[in-house]
């Protein structure tokens, strides 16, 4: 089975300030290793793009898409797909990736979103997925504005089918710190929940699958203790392989 994880990256610039004199530096940081890594245990074979190599490397063709048996798309902007450097930077036309998608999971690929600030519609509202061709392809509806949950406090998501083929056996699910709110499409499965918001929910789209993740697969949302739990590398593995139709 391979599998497309893209996003799950971000760099930060800092400036320090010693009395009189400032400095500037930057880091690149990932929130992907957990995840890969946990596909990989599983079989997958994982190609994974980072949010500053996707504009360019994101598959641009029908053909190269599929090539995948699943696309996992994580903290990942729309924005990221649409804006080809060719379209931003030369005014140039280039294929619409959003639309791409669409067609990949008609066609019967697997296709998930996985929360965090620039997935969904994120903070500020900026990730700018909602009334995509992506949204219509994914089991739930998001809203127009910031959708985001913090729960400082921790909770843990409430397993509504733990004889689903992608939960059974794991039993209860460790704390999570945050949360993307989305609503359930009509006939879509929601597996978990929290404070009546679907955490984890699937579904289909004509001839593909499709799921909706509604929190982080790292920190911060996700938990260390999500990342250390001994259902992990399994959860993960089970929904690649659920969404290609392999389970």
């Amino acid at each position: 089975m391979r599998v497309l994880l893209a996003g799950e990256s971000w760099t930060t610039f800092h400036m320090h300030i010693k009395g009189f004199d400032p400095f500037f530096n930057s880091t690149f940081e990932t929130g992907a290793t957990a995840l890969t890594a946990a596909l990989e245990q599983g079989g997958a074979q994982v190609d994974y793009i980072p949010n500053h190599d996707a504009p360019v490397q994101f598959p641009q063709t029908l053909e190269a898409l599929k090539e995948y048996d699943t696309v996992i798309l994580s903290d990942i902007g729309a924005n990221t797909l649409l804006l080809h450097p060719d379209t931003f930077a030369k005014g140039q036309r280039t294929p619409n990736r959003l639309k791409l998608l669409q067609t990949y999971t008609a066609n019967g690929g697997g296709l998930a979103m996985i929360g965090g600030y620039l997935t969904f519609q994120g903070i500020d509202g900026r990730g700018q997925w909602h009334e995509t061709p992506v949204e219509e392809v994914l089991p739930v509806t998001m809203r127009p504005v910031d959708d985001r949950r913090e729960v400082p406090e921790g909770f843990h998501p409430k397993v509504l089918d733990e004889g689903h083929p992608i939960l059974e056996g794991l039993g209860e699910w460790p704390w999570f710190l945050g949360y993307n709110r989305l609503q359930a499409k009509e006939g879509a499965d929601v597996l978990l929940e929290h404070d009546g918001d679907p955490f984890l929910t699937v579904g289909t789209y004509e001839k593909g699958r499709t799921a909706a993740f509604a929190s982080d697969c790292a920190p911060h949302w996700g938990s260390q203790e999500f990342v250390d739990w001994r259902g992990y590398a399994l959860f993960w593995s089970r929904l690649a392989a659920w969404l290609a139709g392999q389970l």
